[in-house]
């Protein structure tokens, strides 16, 4: 990424939503997601796209947008031109103590170094202005990127016996790094 160019978070509005569907259903942005067996409605195994019908966005919008800090969700948006470029989340998981986040860049903007600069914007909006205290986030040894990725913005942990990556930051630890 260039220097001068900047990322911010972007809530979108309903009507928005028609890019969180058109990077759901791109096999390319989604391929992370194949081969999972799970009975997930919508999902389709070989691609890992899922769909996401228009008839859906509503309700969607509505369990997912303005209720921080239980659950979070935004846009990755270019500041420059205001392009969209993926999505991060989080969500409380009461039972574990700990709240889930997600990242996804759109398969076209991948490698052009947004990803750090979007996680670091949703661990600023998790610890600083929601008050959350511990990020989870879990995924396959054989993604390098993602392993990377976490690392790099203080992420901890290693495999657990299903074979998946564990991986922990809590406010504390991000703050230490990042005062």
């Amino acid at each position: 990424m260039k220097p001068t160019e900047q990322l911010q978070l972007f809530i979108p509005k309903p009507e928005d939503l028609w890019f969180r569907q058109k990077m759901e259903a791109d096999p390319d942005t989604m391929s992370y997601n194949a081969g999972w067996d799970v009975d997930f409605p919508g999902y389709h195994r070989d691609t890992g796209c899922v769909d996401f019908p228009q008839s859906s966005w509503a309700a969607w919008h509505a369990a997912w947008v303005g209720r921080e800090p239980v659950r979070f969700y935004a846009y990755i948006q270019r500041s420059s031109d205001g392009a969209w470029l993926g999505e991060v989340n989080f969500h409380r998981t009461p039972e574990k103590d700990w709240w889930d986040m997600g990242i996804l860049l759109y398969a076209p903007c991948r490698g052009r170094g947004y990803a750090k600069p979007a996680l670091r914007l949703l661990l600023d909006h998790a610890f600083r202005d929601c008050g959350v205290t511990r990020l989870h986030n879990d995924f396959e040894p054989a993604r390098k990127a993602a392993w990377k990725l976490h690392r790099d913005v203080g992420f901890c942990g290693g495999v657990d016996k299903d074979g998946l990556l564990q991986l922990m930051l809590t406010r504390e630890e991000y703050l230490a790094r990042h005062p």
